[in-house]
């Protein structure tokens, strides 16, 4: 006699956007306790965000504290798992425990999945120009893989089995 057990996962738009949400958040309380964006910058970043995670052209978000000579200090990274099993999330503001330093910055670092890089640059312009995108979207020389960095994981967001591992690198 044979078992079959099959898992299907079957997020939508809304279930991307409630993932967010707790990504959402740690930002929000980053930008405050560093007093580096404004909510308004906050809401325009993860305006741009969610476009990207909607089309699964999302592969991670950082969030970055950089010094001047862009050196990372600090860093939140937010891993897309499309194909996750979870179906709740943690809840956010766990390991936000970022103060004002001086003579840093905040940066944020999209990362791409294959789907985008397969695009061509007509089709990636197109995708610009048909959206509302808020910010200049530009290359980043900065590591982001953090190896100077610890790294410990965070909370997990997730709705149906779409999921955001938060990593906090100090």
């Amino acid at each position: 006699m044979y078992n079959t057990v099959t898992n299907t996962n079957t997020y939508t738009v809304i279930d991307i956007r409630k993932t967010f949400e707790g990504c959402q958040a740690d930002i929000r309380t980053i930008a405050r306790r560093t007093n580096k964006w404004s909510m308004e910058y906050v809401d325009n970043v993860f305006n741009d965000i969610i476009l990207f995670a909607e089309n699964e052209y999302l592969k991670s978000v950082d969030i970055v504290l950089l010094d001047n000579n862009e050196n990372p200090l600090r860093a939140s990274k937010f891993l897309v798992n499309s194909n996750g099993s979870a179906i709740s999330s943690d809840r956010a503001g766990k390991n936000n425990d970022w103060n004002e330093v001086p003579n840093t910055h905040l940066s944020v670092i999209l990362s791409y999945t294959s789907k985008w890089h397969n695009l061509s640059e007509t089709e990636k312009e197109n995708f610009y120009s048909n959206n509302s995108f808020k910010i200049s979207w530009t290359a980043s020389s900065i590591d982001n893989s953090f190896p100077h960095l610890s790294n410990s994981q965070a909370q997990l967001y997730a709705s149906k089995g779409y999921e955001l591992q938060k990593t906090t690198y100090k």
